[in-house]
């Protein structure tokens, strides 16, 4: 469990920094642009990688239980993950009606993948895990909403005419989905996500 808390404080502390405009601006003026960036980069591979090793040893070693979620949470589970890939397909920098509709959608991503994990897991691993990331995914939209030095080029774009890039988000979303859900998950992570499997 140390080892989980100790990448999920090095992740997310590292990406809950960037609120912090005015200490982060004086980290960039003192190390420059780039320094700033290398650190941040080499923080957050360290704390993803302690995150998931964390989260593996947790499991192996016997779960916590707090509560116990009824199986439909499961189901509704695996169908709010398909928004949240839809969601986090529409993040690129080609602006579609998704992206002008919720103005951040990788960070709408997150908060949704987040909350599924959390209903349909009762122990103090997993609420820690995806509490952290949900925390987080809402701290850093209301540091949007109030931030006032960011570039033009990086604020959401108006939605484009046609809907040729949000049809492609919606596709490749749902495939990505349903081939990470039924065969990937219970590779990576060890779990038998998709219903009827296992």
């Amino acid at each position: 469990m140390a080892i989980l808390i100790l990448g999920l404080v090095l992740f997310l502390g590292t990406h809950a920094f960037t609120m912090l405009r005015g200490p982060r601006a004086g980290l960039i003026g003192r190390f420059g642009e780039n320094g700033y960036k290398l650190g941040y980069t080499a923080l957050s591979i360290l704390g993803l990688g302690l995150t998931v090793y964390g989260y593996q040893l947790y499991r192996a070693n016997g779960m916590i239980p707090v509560w116990d979620p009824p199986v439909w949470t499961r189901h509704l589970a695996v169908l709010l993950t398909l928004f949240a890939f839809i969601s986090l397909a529409a993040a690129g920098k080609k602006p579609s009606h998704i992206q002008a509709a919720v103005k951040h959608p990788m960070l709408l991503g997150v908060k949704i993948w987040a909350t599924a994990h959390l209903i349909a897991n009762g122990d103090l691993g997993s609420i820690l895990l995806f509490g952290g990331f949900l925390a987080w995914a809402v701290s850093a939209r209301i540091s949007l909403k109030r931030r006032r030095d960011e570039p033009v080029a990086k604020l959401p774009k108006p939605a484009p005419a046609g809907w040729r890039r949000d049809i492609t988000a919606v596709l490749g979303g749902l495939v990505v989905w349903f081939v990470f859900g039924k065969y990937l998950h219970p590779l990576l992570i060890g779990v038998q996500a998709w219903p009827g499997q296992g």
